[in-house]
């Protein structure tokens, strides 16, 4: 009766067909569960390569910006040292042309005073040179009046052709 138990015992045959059923799917369904597989492989494989591809070209354009930010900082210092050059050049040009302005300024002023002393100096000459006529003028006639002018005149104009030759 044991031999005939076992034949009727349904839970032995269910785990039996589950055990035929799950050993028919392994044996027909493993080449397409092993395409399936190696076509998620291929396509994570491919997911990588993309990735790996990216990465390379990133890293490759930030190079390429850090060189370009590096040249630009470099071109940007260049550009304020030479504005800064290029002040100190034009602020010693500057200072140049202020000095030889107020040296200019100041031999005009020089120039200025050396005239006015030199209309002084012969305004005062003219004014001593008529002064002088006029009070040579005046002791002529306070002394050339009357005879002894006219004997001083006839004398001086005896004289005269002495001194001519």
């Amino acid at each position: 009766m044991e031999h005939h138990s076992l034949l009727e015992n349904t839970t032995l045959w269910v785990a039996v067909s589950f055990v035929i059923f799950v050993l028919l799917v392994v044996w027909k369904g493993r080449s397409a569960i092993a395409n399936a597989i190696d076509g998620r492989i291929a396509r994570i494989r491919e997911e990588i390569a993309q990735a790996e591809q990216l990465k390379e070209e990133a890293s490759a354009k930030l190079a390429e910006l850090k060189r370009a930010q590096r040249d630009a900082t470099e071109q940007a210092a260049a550009i304020v040292e030479n504005a800064k050059n290029e002040t100190k050049i034009m602020k010693k040009e500057q200072d140049a042309r202020f000095k030889e302005s107020m040296t200019r300024r100041e031999q005009q002023a020089m120039d200025k005073i050396a005239q006015a002393e030199a209309n002084a100096i012969s305004e005062v000459r003219s004014l001593a040179v008529d002064m002088a006529i006029a009070a040579t003028a005046q002791v002529l006639k306070d002394r050339m009046g009357g005879k002894d002018g006219d004997t001083a005149i006839d004398q001086a104009i005896a004289a005269l052709p002495g001194k001519l030759h």
